[in-house]
């Protein structure tokens, strides 16, 4: 399925960080979470498996954030601080990537967003992943 799709280009804000994903479920996957970190960042993330995310230049500007239990890893360009990449917590074997670094992509894009409970985490409460609840965007 993942060599059906083509390489979507990303970026951080400034350009000093670029790198490519394949999406091979499209953006099936997109979320929001309501752990602590993912509520002050705001973003959308989408799941990519490693074999689809490559780092093109400005693997020296990423600054590695971790917290908690250490097993996340959240990327940020170190010059201009846009969040771009995470590995999840939930499936280490997967990154979650900041929709608004795909070229031509925007959260906005995306009407509704489903929004995982990130404070009740699976890996904490020994359950599964739980819906808090969706996002709406609705242009005026």
């Amino acid at each position: 399925m993942t060599e059906d799709r083509p390489w979507r280009e990303a970026a951080c804000h400034c350009g000093a960080v670029q790198f490519r994903v394949k999406l091979a479920r499209g953006f099936e996957t997109i979320r929001r979470c309501t752990c602590s970190l993912c509520r002050m960042r705001g973003a959308i993330a989408v799941s990519v498996a490693p074999e689809e995310f490559e780092i093109l230049s400005g693997a020296d500007r990423l600054s590695l954030y971790q917290f908690n239990t250490g097993v996340a890893e959240h990327w940020f360009c170190r010059d201009c601080g846009i969040y771009t990449h995470h590995r999840r917590r939930s499936d280490p074997t997967q990154f979650g990537v900041n929709v608004a670094c795909l070229k031509g992509v925007s959260p906005f894009d995306f009407a509704e967003v489903q929004v995982t409970d990130g404070v009740a985490h699976p890996s904490d409460t020994g359950g599964g992943s739980r819906l808090a609840g969706v996002l709406r965007y609705e242009a005026f």
